[in-house]
C-alpha cells in the first residue's frame, strides 16, 4: 500500500544529489512520489551524479515533463501532502514568490501555497543579494519554508554520506514525512 502523495520538483541548481537520496529513501519508504525536472536540472544531475532520467524513473512513481501544465499536481484537487523543491533555482524561488506558474514546477508550488500545504523550497545559491533575500521573504510570507542546503557540521562522522543523509531527513522532516536519516538533537549521540 502507498502512503501519501509528495510532490517533488527539482530545478537548474546544484545539488542533486540531495534530490537523489530524498527520492530514494521515500520510494523505500512507499511514499508515492510525483517528480518533475526541469530541463536544466537534467543536465546539471547527469553532470552531478552521473545519473539521468532513467534513475528517476526508476525511483519515482511517476515522473512528468516541465512543461506539462496538465498533469494532476496542476490543480488543487490533487491530494498531495507535501511538495519539495529540492534544489529550488534563485530562478524558480523567484518565480514561486511572483506567482509566475509558466512550468509545472512553479504551478504545484503555487498551487500547494493557494491550498496552504507544505512547500519546502531547499535553495542552493551563496552568496545571497538583495533580490534573493526579498523572494525569500516574500515565500515565506506566502506559507513556504526555505530550507537552505546547508549541512549539520556537529555530526561526528563527517562523511558525505552522512551529511546527505541528515540534511534529507530534516527536509522530510520539515515537509511532515516522519523518517530515520537524521538524528535529533540532544540524543546520545550529539553528547560529548
Amino acid at each position: 500500500m502507498r502512503l501519501s502523495k509528495i510532490i517533488f520538483g527539482i530545478s537548474g541548481a546544484s545539488g542533486a544529489v540531495l534530490a537523489l537520496r530524498a527520492l530514494e529513501y521515500l520510494s523505500r519508504m512507499n511514499y508515492e512520489t510525483h517528480v518533475v525536472v526541469s530541463d536544466t536540472a537534467k543536465v546539471i544531475m547527469r553532470y552531478e551524479t552521473g545519473k539521468g532520467m532513467e534513475t528517476l524513473k526508476r525511483i519515482a512513481t511517476r515522473v512528468y515533463s516541465n512543461d506539462n501544465l496538465f498533469a494532476p499536481m496542476a490543480s488543487g484537487s490533487f491530494k498531495a501532502k507535501a511538495m519539495i523543491v529540492m534544489p529550488c533555482s534563485m530562478k524558480t524561488l523567484a518565480g514561486i514568490a511572483t506567482g509566475y506558474s509558466d512550468n509545472l514546477i512553479l504551478r504545484a508550488a503555487d498551487v500547494m501555497l493557494k491550498e496552504r500545504k507544505p512547500l519546502v523550497l531547499v535553495i542552493r545559491e551563496t552568496p545571497l543579494s538583495y533580490v534573493h533575500a526579498k523572494n525569500i521573504l516574500e515565500v515565506s510570507k506566502a506559507g513556504a519554508i526555505v530550507m537552505p542546503a546547508t549541512p549539520q557540521f556537529y555530526l561526528k562522522d563527517k562523511s558525505t554520506g552522512k551529511l546527505i543523509d541528515n540534511f534529507v531527513g530534516r527536509v522530510l522532516a520539515i515537509a511532515g514525512i516522519e523518517n530515520d536519516l537524521y538524528e535529533e538533537w540532544g540524543n546520545e549521540g550529539f553528547r560529548s
